[in-house]
């Protein structure tokens, strides 16, 4: 009894010991195939953690820090084998040992894994046996060669493109955040980075954006730079007022924007976005300023030149808001509650469908709405805890309508960041199939300017719901190049336009937009939401437009309950 996989007891295996465990990534698209291998090597007594994304590969590499790769030799948009080069380009992972996983029975193709690299090939399916044994030993392996040589040196620098690693970054940032000093820090955020993703691949897109890093190593000189995802890159700049901050992002933009970069036969150049801010705020941790350059940063996304500075709220309100909400969300509270406003077809209809709005009720009885709150929310840390608690509400609701034959479809709002986070998609498929209900009965709606900054981690996160039937929705849709261009790359089901749309007198300029982004959604199958509705004119202009559902104050208010009569609603 309490065997390890493998057959040994565990008093055979002292180096598998809880301070002393073997650490495995596993890099492996197919979500099914992953959870086998990692619940295999946890049942061995390993720490195992899984990669589905391929540019979240490096990054969880230097965060983890596995003994041992578990590969997929083929993969959507990439291969084990050019990811296996990519590790062997850094230096602190260059002779970590990687085994590929792999259908193909082909003996070519297991030459050509071990000639990019491989430590050894096993073919799918695997037996769990096999497996444990084929990791122990290689990791025995390589801590046997790790403890005969010298440790080597901490790298504290990516090897393509001389910029900090992100840790070594976050470790300058802690001493920058709370001293107050001159200075601040840049957000930096590439843009189109889904579409260049999608034109050239993965290998291609990491050598252009690891271009852009060398350029923004180039400019910012002496001052500590890193990159921080797929297309955005952090810099701190030292000894800067507000003013220095802001030429400082000109030149950045500039220098990037100016620059003519290769990919493969292609000249081409990078717009980039610059959201700033400066250390005098009194941020309590590099976590604060990191935040502080994100709300910038989308500051950005609108504004003509492309750059953005933080202007924070007031910190006291807010730090009282974030109590609130801390005591909102803990078990047992009843302040924190969800209403609904309905979403009602243009063309009639007795469907049901409403958007879920969350609400927070003060000590002093007052309401205040998600705007007031949300912001807060992620400031302080506790965005993620909140989309849980409105998704899992919405659904014991759905749950309920469906047990008392009341069918309904809900709207529910939700940040990319939550959406990626580790086994979000995993936790939202099970409850789904707990509670009983039709996916399609569940609509999960997205900012677009969220959208377009985390554009490929939302959109894993939608290849791995489809599946299960759950639709999705861009709200606050403003139509240019960059945003029509992310419906073609999102599996969207419905569209819901900029609250602006709405208002009177409409410039003529918005109103050629508003026909143009109703066109174009319909030539791509999506449904069409006219949002914040409040006048009969605006509902008519938006109707002759082609809108296929309407939602606002005209048809009716939010309320705790659903029982709008859309079978009999006329606009």
């Amino acid at each position: 009894m309490n065997e390890t996989a493998n057959g040994n007891s565990p008093s055979s295996q002292p180096d598998a010991a809880a301070s002393d465990r073997y650490r495995v990534l596993i890099v492996e698209d197919d979500r099914s195939q992953a959870l086998f291998a990692e619940a295999i090597l946890r049942g061995a007594g390993m720490d195992a953690e899984v990669v589905s994304m391929p540019e979240l590969l490096m990054e969880t590499l230097e965060r983890f820090e596995p003994e041992l790769v578990l590969m997929d030799l083929h993969m959507p948009g990439t291969s084990g084998t050019s990811l296996t080069t990519q590790i062997r380009e850094h230096p602190r992972f260059e002779h970590i040992p990687v085994v590929f996983l792999t259908g193909d029975q082909n003996p070519d193709s297991q030459l050509d894994a071990l000639e990019h690299g491989g430590d050894d090939y096993i073919v799918k399916p695997v037996r769990p046996r096999h497996l444990v044994v084929a990791v122990q030993n290689r990791i025995r392996r390589a801590r046997a060669i790790n403890h005969s040589q010298q440790a080597p040196a901490e790298i504290d620098r990516h090897p393509l493109t001389g910029l900090h690693t992100r840790p070594t970054l976050m470790k300058i940032l802690s001493q920058h955040a709370v001293s107050g000093s001159p200075g601040g820090a840049l957000l930096i955020e590439m843009g189109n980075a889904a579409a260049l993703h999608d034109r050239f691949g993965f290998a291609e897109f990491e050598d252009l954006i690891n271009s852009a890093g060398r350029k923004l190593r180039e400019l910012t000189k002496h001052e500590a730079a890193a990159r921080l995802s797929d297309n955005a890159f952090f810099v701190i700049a030292n000894g800067l007022d507000a003013g220095g901050l802001e030429e400082f992002a000109r030149r950045l933009r500039d220098g990037i924007g100016y620059t003519d970069f290769r990919v493969g036969d292609t000249t081409l150049r990078l717009r980039c976005t610059i959201g700033y801010t400066s250390f005098d705020h009194g941020f309590k941790d590099s976590a604060d300023v990191l935040a502080a350059a994100e709300d910038a940063a989308r500051e950005a996304h609108g504004s003509p030149i492309g750059i953005a500075r933080f202007v924070p709220a007031d910190r006291i309100a807010a730090n009282e808001i974030a109590e609130e909400l801390r005591s909102a969300l803990a078990p047992g509270s009843d302040t924190l509650y969800l209403a609904f406003q309905p979403v009602v077809a243009v063309a009639g209809g007795d469907e049901a469908r409403y958007q879920v709005l969350a609400r927070m009720r003060g000590a002093d009885g007052s309401v205040r709405k998600a705007a007031e709150f949300i912001d807060t929310a992620q400031t302080a840390g506790l965005l993620s805890q909140l989309d849980r608690w409105v998704m899992q509400h919405a659904l014991d609701l759905l749950r309920e309508r469906r047990r008392t034959a009341r069918p309904v479809k809900l709207i529910v709002s939700q940040s990319p960041r939550s959406l990626a986070q580790e086994g979000y998609a995993d936790w939202l498929q099970q409850e789904i199939v707990a509670a009983g209900i039709e996916g399609q009965a569940l609509i999960i709606d997205v900012r677009l300017e969220d959208a377009m900054v985390h554009a490929v981690l939302l959109r894993e996160f939608c290849r791995q719901m489809l599946p299960s039937g759950v639709q999705f929705s861009l709200s606050q849709y403003r139509h240019n190049m960059e945003s029509s261009m992310l419906l073609d790359q999102l599996p969207l089901g419905y569209l819901r336009l900029a609250s602006d749309f709405a208002q009177l007198p409409l410039a003529q300029t918005l109103h050629d937009e508003m026909r143009q982004a109703i066109q174009h959604a319909h030539r791509q199958g999506l449904q069409v939401i006219a949002q914040g509705v409040e006048d009969p004119q605006a509902a008519a202009a938006l109707w002759i437009g082609g809108i296929d559902f309407i939602q606002g104050n005209l048809v009716h208010r939010p309320e705790q309950t659903l029982d709008f009569d859309f079978r009999s609603a006329t606009l």
